[in-house]
C-alpha cells in the first residue's frame, strides 16, 4: 500500500505514480495544462461548508477530520475504487493548501489507509 501527498505546486515525479488533484477549487495560479495529473477527484474534496468552516484553522484540525469522514463514509462510489488502486501502486494525492499538516488530503490518505487496514481491496 502507498499514498503519498505532495502540493500540487511542487514538479511531477516519475515516483508519485497515479496523481490525483482532491481539491475543490482548481489551485491558484495554475494552468490546467501546466499540471501533471491522472485525475481531478473533485468529489473526493471536503464539502463547501466543511471546507469553510475549517479555514485551514489547525485548532479545527480534529473536528474536520472526522466531519470529513463522515462524508467520506458517504461517497465510497468515488474514494474506493483509488484506495484499491492504493493498495496495488503508487498513488499521490495532490493538494493546494499551504499547510502541508493539516489539509484535506492529509486526512484522505489517513482515511485511506485505514480503510485499506481494516477491510483491504476486494
Amino acid at each position: 500500500m502507498s499514498i503519498a501527498v505532495k502540493r500540487v505546486y511542487e514538479p511531477a515525479a516519475k515516483a508519485d505514480g497515479y496523481r490525483v488533484l482532491v481539491d475543490r477549487l482548481w489551485p491558484r495560479g495554475l494552468k490546467k495544462e501546466a499540471v501533471s495529473l491522472d485525475q481531478w477527484a473533485k468529489e473526493l474534496a471536503p464539502s463547501t461548508a466543511l471546507r469553510q468552516w475549517f479555514g485551514h484553522e489547525p485548532a479545527r484540525w480534529d473536528g474536520f477530520r472526522h466531519r470529513y469522514a463522515t462524508e467520506l463514509d458517504a461517497a465510497a462510489e468515488h474514494w474506493r475504487p483509488l484506495a484499491e488502486r492504493a493498495a496495488r501502486h503508487v498513488v499521490t494525492l495532490l493538494y493546494g493548501a499551504h499547510d502541508e499538516e493539516h489539509n484535506n488530503a492529509v486526512a484522505l490518505k489517513s482515511y485511506l489507509e485505514n480503510w485499506l487496514r481494516t477491510h483491504g481491496p476486494r
